[in-house]
């Protein structure tokens, strides 16, 4: 039997540990397909209502106690797997998952399911948006800008405990904490495969800065969109970025090589290695996965330099942060000399 009490885990060798869990999300998959037949059946029959529950929605959050999110999505999937049952067997298997149904359901009809889902298969959110701003183009949105109010944060205090009635020592009182909540996350919503609504708050000084630059650049955009603004922008800040981190140029000067008592990385091996790994983590797994990550990226020797690697194009590849740190404690241990 599965535990899942940490003292029984932590024994587990690290290949245990990844079977493990391997097979627990295959059981999560096929758990969560078996759950949303049966709330399927359970809606079809309306059993909800004489467990005193007015929707499937309510029942999910009241009897079975899921969160808000987590009852209307399988609610939702349920009432869409009643249509189209190849769904459940696509959970199952994990090839789609509840929030690539939520975002297809209002586009899947008797002609085109099939199609859509086979499409959709092992995608994330943002892909399956763009897969579905294909089909259903929206118009541009117009541009605005306004004024936000001053988000407040909340103060929150914990109840102090009781004193023992018993006489001995006081709990001491929790002071007060101030609870600040998160800003809002930005908005990206593909309209069609090529244009996106982009929604972001902005500073008062960027707000300042996009208005001077609109002014600057009248005679070339005359309209002042802040899209086309904020494209030129971001080409430029691109251009300097690779320009300071990858050494890119139009007029890449002669090398004269690595010199093998120092860390340093020429700038054309920078550029080739960069163009090489694709600007992505090339870590590859013992199965054959390749990482891919794209940001926190950095230049990684091969062979360490601290047994000798040198800064060639052969030895360095490109790798994100972690997997430069886990392939340092790999080569000298936890305790090693850190990232290469």
């Amino acid at each position: 039997m599965i535990t899942h009490r940490l003292s029984d885990i932590k024994p587990l060798s690290d290949r245990d540990l990844l079977v493990r869990v391997e097979v627990l999300a295959r059981r999560e998959r096929e758990a969560t397909a078996a759950l949303v037949a049966h709330l399927a059946e359970l809606d079809a029959r309306r059993l909800y209502l004489g467990e005193g529950c007015s929707t499937l929605f309510a029942y999910c959050m009241r009897v079975l106690h899921c969160s808000e999110y987590s009852a209307y999505r399988r609610a939702e999937a349920a009432r869409v797997a009643r249509r189209y049952p190849v769904i459940l067997e696509m959970l199952a298997t994990g090839s789609i998952n509840l929030t690539t149904i939520r975002v297809l359901a209002p586009e899947l009809t008797p002609a085109n399911h099939q199609k859509l889902l086979e499409a959709a298969k092992h995608k994330g959110r943002h892909e399956v948006e763009r897969l579905v701003a294909g089909l259903r183009p929206r118009p541009t949105v117009p541009t605005t800008i306004r004024q936000l109010p001053t988000r407040t944060a909340s103060l929150v205090f914990h109840t102090p405990p009781k004193a023992d009635t018993t006489g001995d020592q006081v709990a001491p009182l929790e002071a007060p904490t101030l609870e600040i909540r998160p800003p809002a996350r930005p908005i990206v919503v593909p309209l069609t495969p090529e244009r996106f609504k982009i929604q972001f708050t902005a500073t008062r000084e960027t707000h300042e800065l996009l208005q001077r630059a609109q002014n600057l650049l009248r005679h070339q955009i005359p309209s002042g969109d802040a899209g086309e603004v904020i494209a030129k922008a971001l080409k430029l800040l691109v251009r300097e970025l690779e320009k300071e981190k990858i050494a890119a140029t139009d007029r890449p000067r002669a090398s004269h090589g690595a010199d093998p008592s120092t860390r340093y990385i020429p700038a054309e091996v920078k550029r080739q290695v960069w163009k090489r790994d694709g600007g992505a983590c090339a870590f590859v797994a013992p199965n054959g996965r390749r990482c891919n990550e794209r940001g926190f990226l950095e230049f990684h020797h091969v062979d360490p330099y601290a047994v000798g690697g040198k800064a060639t194009i052969d030895n360095i590849e490109l790798r994100c942060r972690a997997h430069n740190g886990y392939e340092a404690d790999q080569y000298f241990g936890a305790a090693g000399t850190g990232p290469n």
